[in-house]
């Protein structure tokens, strides 16, 4: 498995997240996340049914 410096930036990030604010926070950005990302592949699958392919 490769190292990616991004990837560990990010853990990094979450887990000083964690220690300062406690678990709650992020599992509020999380959930922020994972809705917005919900909504985006939802918003994108969803537009091709308005095209017509004659």
């Amino acid at each position: 498995m490769e190292h990616h410096p991004a990837a560990a930036r990010l853990t990094e990030a979450a887990t000083s997240a964690v220690q300062q604010h406690g678990s709650g926070n992020l599992l509020r950005i999380v959930l922020v996340v994972m809705v917005v990302g919900c909504a985006l592949t939802a918003w994108f699958l969803l537009s091709g049914y308005k095209r017509k392919d004659d």
